[in-house]
């Protein structure tokens, strides 16, 4: 542990006023005042780098591009194969786990170890990996890469140690799984099909081996020729040639037939004991036209053929529509018996599955269920019921429901928030789902020790929010928010107005929660607030409006040049609107010429409207059109309950709102509120010459979000320095290739600071806001309400607030705002403000406790505000007065001493890149700073030395959505959305590190494998049993050779301990159940021993008794019987 101690004796002073700091130190310490202030700051800190390791915890959402599909029928677990090389293993609720392929190859195909714990994925850069799940973390051993063919399909028959796979020149491979190297043994493409076969079969697309004898492996080829291959032979059985492409192919369990699915929509049934026809040819969707010919149907992509005992077999297959329905959605059909279901689907399927009750082919398949996978989505069909219902899904599959457009963390809550959360979103959930319990219910996962109340917030583009519940690595939806009920459904307008409207317009874009008051607060695309109180009682309610204007005026200022590039910051508002209600107003209102003008971007409903007990609108603030402008989009916001203020800015300037008596109270451009005190020198000219492209500008469209090739759009992490100001630039930047814009949205080129960009620009935006308690000016004595506000030229600005005490005053006496008080400097755009009291401890906002609005009212009791303070002098009894202020920038961090405003330390946190993202966050019973740069480094600095303890390069190349949706909180938590679909959830935190063993679910449960059932004496003896069929002898070495080196080659699982690790977790769980296997065998020995002994017993007394009487007969004649 390190003392920091900071002498504040004998600074000097800068200029005469003493509140503007220089631009190289940041800030400079002013004369002594008559305010105690503390001779020296004497903090002991804690935390040290071994506190903190970087490491991903969970990821949760749907599998971003699935491609491929699983299961373990006796483990009962699901695995879902993605295009970027993702594996997501999925059990029980709260058994999930992520695993990446280190090439980053599409996943073709996954083949389970069936009740083994292991899974063979195959992988577009053809290549084979056997992952090992008995362990949480589930790793490779072995890799097999193929070098001259392309993998096309794969197969692991049920208790089988070798996998078949089919190559796209048509041939057929065999690997060993548990040496993972190729056998001799191949089956080539031209020994396959006949000689006199003029043509290539094409690629092998089916594999399986046949139900009556494992000794028969049926290749099925694309060209549409089938061959049944006698392994033990070396020969063809049978082929078949038939006129349509085969994509798939289904046994009967007793393997006397099976089916084909063709690309021309039909099903064709095919007996072994006659394969020069199929015995029924079956169009499902493809009804007789007048003139007798079939209708044309889509590709049936893949069938299932499965038999059960109490019924009809089921016949459950994807596609096969016929082509002129143009516009009907992807269906899964199953035929069972006469009865044809259709489900149609929100989204095109990507794979489906049938669960079976037995993993042996041979038996009777009995389907319970069928796993549909879809491009965004994950469904599966309860079989059982004759209206096939779906069961309800308890995993997070729909976080991407609508886009995402930000994100909120929230960790340590009030314990008393997720349930209330949870019952009132329970009463809105869906109904008709099966009854029956979700089938993947495979692993085992416990509530670990680690665990408090974290919530996690997600804002959609269709304007919903919703609430997770994120404790415990799990998460689960509690309440659903749509803030598009608060407003009119836009109309569509003619011409340029139709153009600016959004394709989103109620897009969420940040979010401002405060879990103690329960107040939360939302800003919309469309340059609007609302505030919602929660409340356990549904109200009828009128929704207050407020309408502000906050534009860049149009005056007739003359710039030096008319070259230069210097936005106007004239005032937008000399008198601060009044309170009212929103008035319709239409397109064209404002003016003359129908240019839009003092009228808001969305119309509020302004009746009075039933609303649900949850959260419920209370006001809504908007931002007005000016002069055909529309309003800039809002990039900073902050709440208080304490104060019952709002407070926002954009980039022309500041608002601030009394929400309890629903007045504006100030309402100024940037450059106003520093009055006299402006470090910089600017000039203003009129912005009218770029309207149009402003207007453009600012009224993208939201569902562009996250495409790599859409444009770039504003952000509020981002420097208003960035923006094109001239309609060249912005037409050059549509012109862009996709792959220079995707370039482009890699937040790893550099910027120069906002400082040396003033020069270009001196539009100033407010980039953060915070109240809080605090000394506005080196004279005050005591703490007093502030608003401080941090713009994009790294500016720090503290307003005064006056806040009346008393309740009743409060409701009717004006809130007054002094002016700007202390004056800070830091290099870059401001992003977070936090503070400390002079003991290191982190100082919390001032809140209100929650009381429920629409409860009903005690006359004899008078409904009081009960709020909570942290006055940064509460606990400064050993060390005087005064707080400290940590202030960091896209560049830099500082730590100021107020009321001097001393700088005590100073950080550069980055020259090359920026911030994208910082928070103050506690961790270890401590506090630090964490950043997240835009180069992908992940930083986290002590407090209040802003000593380096951590710095780990964890994303290589930072896009725009994973920058706007990154966030910290507290317990060494952050996360962000790793896909369009996908929340990763990571730690910094070494304690959780070491703890999230614990934590995760256990993929593999010893289960023990079904019995196959009795096949009787005779079926046993003259059925052909498959178990006489030893492939060890057939594709071991000794019998079958070694195959060319050139072929494929070997690649072991991991290097170092981690892999080493992990083949000894692989080998002792193989000398486990060598081990359980020996038991079992000598336990059946010990009990056919003990029946032998029996036997021996019991043939010794007859063969006693026989001789004794023999014995007593010998003697005796036949007549003395």
């Amino acid at each position: 542990m390190k003392k920091f101690r900071k002498v504040l004796d004998g600074l000097t002073t800068s200029s005469p006023g003493g509140t503007i700091g220089s631009p190289s130190c940041g800030s400079a310490a002013g004369t002594p005042t008559a305010a105690p202030t503390p001779r020296e700051i004497d903090v002991q800190e804690t935390l040290v780098s071994e506190n903190f390791q970087l490491c991903k915890t969970v990821r949760h959402g749907f599998p971003y591009q699935p491609t491929a599909l699983a299961f373990d029928p006796v483990q009962k677990i699901l695995a879902i194969g993605s295009r970027s090389g993702g594996v997501r293993i999925l059990g029980r609720p709260g058994v999930d786990c992520y695993c990446q392929h280190e090439s980053g190859a599409a996943v073709l195909q996954l083949q389970f170890l069936i009740n083994e714990g292991a899974l063979v994925t195959a992988c577009a850069d053809d290549t084979l990996h056997l992952w090992n799940l008995r362990q949480r973390r589930p790793a490779v051993l072995h890799s097999l890469k193929f070098n001259r063919e392309r993998i096309t399909f794969c197969h692991l028959p049920f208790q089988s140690k070798w996998l078949y796979v089919g190559t796209e020149r048509g041939n057929t491979h065999i690997v060993n799984i548990e040496s993972f190297v190729l056998s001799g043994y191949v089956i080539m493409w031209n020994k396959a099909i006949e000689l006199s076969t003029k043509t290539h079969p094409g690629p092998v697309v089916h594999l399986s081996d046949s139900p009556k004898d494992e000794g028969k492996l049926l290749i099925g080829f694309e060209s549409g020729t089938i061959v049944q291959w006698d392994l033990r032979g070396k020969k063809a059985d049978f082929r078949i040639y038939y006129d349509e492409a085969i994509h798939s192919v289904g046994w009967h369990h007793e393997g006397k037939q099976f089916m084909c699915s063709h690309s021309d929509g039909s099903l064709t049934m095919w007996n072994l004991r006659n394969t020069t026809k199929p015995f029924q040819v079956t169009f499902p969707h493809g009804k007789i036209q007048k003139d007798g010919r079939k209708e044309s149907c889509k590709p049936i992509l893949k069938v299932e053929y499965k038999t059960s005992r109490s019924s009809d077999p089921f016949i459950i297959f994807s596609g096969g529509l016929s082509y002129d329905k143009a516009g009907r959605r992807p269906t899964l059909t199953i035929m069972h018996g006469k009865a044809i279901t259709v489900l149609e689907m929100d989204y095109p399927i990507v794979e489906f599955m049938a669960l079976c009750e037995t993993p042996y082919n041979n038996e009777v398949q009995e389907p319970y269920a069928v796993v549909v996978l879809l491009e965004k989505d994950l469904i599966v069909v309860d079989l059982t019921q004759s209206n096939f219902p779906v069961f309800e899904n308890p995993y997070p599959m729909d976080v991407h429901e609508s886009p995402v457009t930000c994100t909120a963390y929230f960790a340590e809550c009030p314990p008393d928030i997720i349930p209330i959360l949870y019952s009132i979103g329970a009463k809105h959930k869906k109904t008709g789902y099966s009854q029956k319990e979700w089938p993947i219910s495979g692993g085992t996962w416990t509530l670990g020790s680690y665990t408090y109340p974290e919530i996690i917030i997600t804002g959609h583009a269709d304007g919903s929010i919703k609430f997770w519940d994120a404790s415990a690595i799990t998460l689960q939806m509690l309440y659903k928010l749509k803030t598009s009920k608060v407003f009119e459904k836009p109309k569509l307008g003619e011409g340029r107005a139709a153009e600016l409207v959004e394709e989103d317009p109620f897009a969420i874009q940040m979010v401002s929660w405060c879990p103690q008051s329960r107040i939360f607060c939302v800003v919309g695309i469309s340059a609007h607030i609302i505030l919602y109180r929660f409340s356990k009682q549904d109200a009828n309610t009128q929704i207050v409006s407020l309408e502000v204007r906050l534009q860049c005026e149009s005056e007739d200022v003359i710039s030096p040049s008319e070259n230069e590039n210097n936005p106007c910051f004239t005032e937008p508002g000399s008198h601060s609107p009044q309170p009212h209600h929103q008035h319709p107003a239409s397109p064209g209102s404002g003016t003359p010429e129908g240019i839009k003008d003092s009228i808001p971007c969305l119309k509020v409903k302004d009746r009075m409207v039933r609303v649900p007990p949850g959260y419920q609108a209370e006001l809504v603030i908007q931002l007005l059109w000016v002069d055909g402008e529309p309003p800039q989009q809002i990039t900073s916001l902050d709440i208080n309950s304490a104060y019952g203020l709002l407070a926002f800015g954009n980039s022309n300037g500041l608002a601030v709102v009394d929400y309890l008596q629903k007045t504006i109270l100030l309402c100024m451009s940037t450059l106003d509120l520093y009055g006299a005190a402006d470090p910089y020198q600017r000039l203003t000219r009129s912005p009218r010459r770029n309207r149009q492209s402003t207007s453009e500008f600012c009224m993208r469209g939201l569902s562009n979000f996250y495409s790599d090739s859409k444009k770039r759009i504003r952000t509020s992490y981002q420097s208003l320095t960035e923006l094109s100001d001239n309609q060249q630039s912005i037409d050059m930047e549509r012109s862009k290739s996709p792959t220079s814009e995707s370039r482009e949205n890699s937040f790893s080129r550099s910027r120069s600071s906002s400082v040396s960009s003033i020069d270009r620009d001196t539009k100033e935006a407010i980039t953060t806001l915070q109240f809080g308690e605090s000394y506005a000016r080196k004279s005050d004595l005591v703490p007093t309400p502030c608003l401080w506000v941090g713009t994009s030229l790294g500016v720090v600005l503290l307003i005064p607030m006056s806040i009346p005490t008393d309740q009743e005053e409060r409701m009717e006496e004006p809130v007054t705002i002094g002016p700007s008080g202390a004056v800070l400097m830091l290099k870059g755009s401001v992003l977070r403000f936090g503070f400390l009291d002079c003991m290191g401890a982190l100082i919390q906002s001032p809140y209100e406790v929650w009381r429920d609005p629409n409860a009903p009212e005690d006359p004899d009791r008078l409904r009081k505000r009960k709020l909570v303070h942290f006055s940064p002098s509460s606990s400064q009894d050993t060390c005087g007065e005064g707080h400290l202020a940590v202030v960091c920038s896209e560049r830099q961090a500082k730590v100021f001493l107020m009321p001097s405003q001393s700088c005590l330390f100073v950080h550069n946190i980055t020259e090359s890149s920026f911030v994208l993202r910082a928070d103050v966050v506690s961790v270890c019973n401590s506090v630090c700073l964490a950043c997240f740069c835009a180069n992908g480094h992940i930083m986290t600095l002590s407090l209040p030395s802003l000593r380096p303890l951590m710095d780990i390069n964890y994303l290589p190349l930072t896009d725009m959505r994973i920058a706007r949706t990154f966030c910290f909180t507290n317990g060494g938590q952050a996360l962000y959305l790793s896909s369009p679909t996908e929340i990763q959830r990571i730690t910094y935190s070494q304690e959780m590190c070491d703890n999230l063993q614990e934590m995760l679910g256990e993929l593999f449960t010893p289960t023990e494998t079904p019995e196959a059932q009795n096949r009787g004496f005779l079926k046993g003896f003259f059925g052909g049993n498959a178990n006489t069929f030893d492939r060890e002898e057939l594709f071991g070495e000794a019998a079958a050779g070694k195959a060319s080196r050139s072929l494929a080659q070997h690649i072991p699982g991991q290097a170092g301990m981690e892999g080493m690790k992990v083949a000894a977790s692989g080998v002792v769980g193989e000398l486990a159940r060598a081990r359980i296997a020996l038991d079992e065998r000598g336990q059946r020995l010990g009990e056919l021993e003990e029946r032998t002994a029996l036997m021996m017993t019991s043939a010794e007394s007859f063969h006693k008794h026989a001789h004794e009487l023999m014995l007593k007969c010998k003697d005796k004649k036949w007549y003395q019987f």
